[in-house]
């Protein structure tokens, strides 16, 4: 059973991708007749074709190879050869700020759909505590040593200095003998250090409240901050942190702006250091311990998906989905050819250069040849697809799991 879950979770995943993809696509497709280009194929994978269908002008299908798609307008540059016919209507004859829309939605398309998946995930499941907000999800009924299980039944009389104090689910802690604590972190870098009777202030339902609690000594096995671990004797006062907050519909609009820009922030922090990751990536294809904060291609993230999905972490699977439509969204803006950030790059290149011209009483120059960058973007695409068949290659022989 375990296995069919995972193996459900692995295609759930992989039709997301190729869900967002399509659309991606589509947002390419939409805006281009909008403004009234021709689109001639709207096609999902590569390969050969499985099927099409016109309507209209334009072709629509599925090819047999599902890792990409490509939606084709007429005149993309002014080097291809357009039939008279539809010169007024190619895209290289309209206005640069139109070309920009088009070869920008895939992106945004992508953000929307980020958005979308995680105001979905913040009315049903929750969004993450990013932020390690001290904020209460479980008040346990006794506090133990870790020579008992976590989750071991409470012994008859086990002191429960939390509960007994009153506080409750939902408690944000302020402060705790005098310190101001601002994250979870700080909370229990306090407590650690307290024993007996200590003040407690936390914010219940937009009030402070003030609790006494009788922080415990218990042996615990902490991090010794080398990645190893210690025995030692800390406070504990028997609480569990909240993994996710939920929200209502209208709450959701304000709390899911916020969190998306965070995984903005660190989409883009991710992605400056992702060719300083690429040699652990090799180190693991050779057989040493794959680092968790490795790229993965879409082959890896699928099985992440299956893991999660095997355990029950739906709001995982979810983050997973909406990371990467952000991810790619951020990706292919980079100004690199064949990428569509590099396209952006050259009609605003273009734009500027014969803005400076007419300044200069000079006319408009011609059309970037893009032969010329030839050589450049097959540097691109043999970096890219070097660096896809490594991480292709680590997630077959040497995966990211969930423990």
């Amino acid at each position: 059973m375990d296995t069919f879950i995972n193996i459900l979770g692995v295609l759930l995943f992989a039709f997301g991708i190729a869900a967002s993809i399509a659309l991606h696509e589509l947002g390419h497709l939409a805006t281009a007749k909008a403004f009234g280009m021709k689109v001639t194929r709207y096609f999902i994978g590569f390969g050969p074709k499985i099927f099409s269908f016109r309507r209209g002008e334009t072709e629509y299908g599925l090819k047999a190879i599902p890792a990409g798609g490509f939606c084709e307008i007429t005149g993309m540059t002014a080097l291809e050869d357009v039939h008279p016919d539809d010169r007024k209507r190619a895209f290289y004859n309209q206005k640069v700020w139109k070309r920009v829309v088009v070869l920008s939605a895939g992106s945004i398309t992508h953000f929307l759909l980020g958005i979308l998946i995680l105001l979905i995930l913040a009315v049903s499941l929750g969004l993450p505590n990013n932020k390690d907000l001290p904020v209460l999800g479980e008040v346990s009924n006794c506090v133990q040593n870790h020579t008992v299980a976590y989750d071991a039944p409470c012994a008859a009389g086990a002191p429960a200095p939390a509960k007994n104090a009153g506080l409750q689910p939902g408690d944000q802690i302020t402060s705790i003998a005098g310190k101001q604590i601002a994250t979870w972190t700080d909370m229990q870098k306090v407590t650690r250090d307290l024993s007996g009777p200590n003040e407690f202030k936390v914010l219940r339902d937009g009030k402070e409240v003030t609790l006494t609690v009788d922080v415990l000594k218990v042996t615990r096995q902490i991090s010794d901050g080398k990645g190893g671990v210690e025995v030692k004797e800390v406070g504990a006062i028997g609480v569990i942190v909240k993994q996710a907050f939920t929200y209502g519909p209208i709450d959701a609009i304000p709390a899911t702006i916020s969190f998306t820009g965070e995984m903005f922030v660190n989409t883009w922090k991710g992605l400056m250091r992702f060719p300083e990751r690429i040699p652990a990536v090799v180190k693991a294809i050779g057989g040493g311990e794959r680092d968790l904060d490795t790229p993965i291609s879409v082959v890896g993230a699928s099985r992440l998906g299956g893991d999660a999905a095997e355990r029950g972490l739906w709001a995982f699977f979810i983050l997973m989905l909406a990371g990467l439509n952000f991810f790619v969204g951020v990706f292919n803006l980079l100004p690199l050819l064949p990428l569509d950030g590099g396209h952006i790059a050259v009609n605003l290149y273009e734009r500027v250069r014969d803005w400076i011209r007419k300044l200069r009483g000079k006319p408009a120059g011609a059309p970037v040849n893009y032969m010329r960058l030839l050589p450049l973007t097959y540097v691109v695409i043999f970096i890219g697809g070097a660096i896809t068949l490594l991480t292709v290659t680590a997630d077959i022989v040497n995966p990211i799991r969930l423990q």
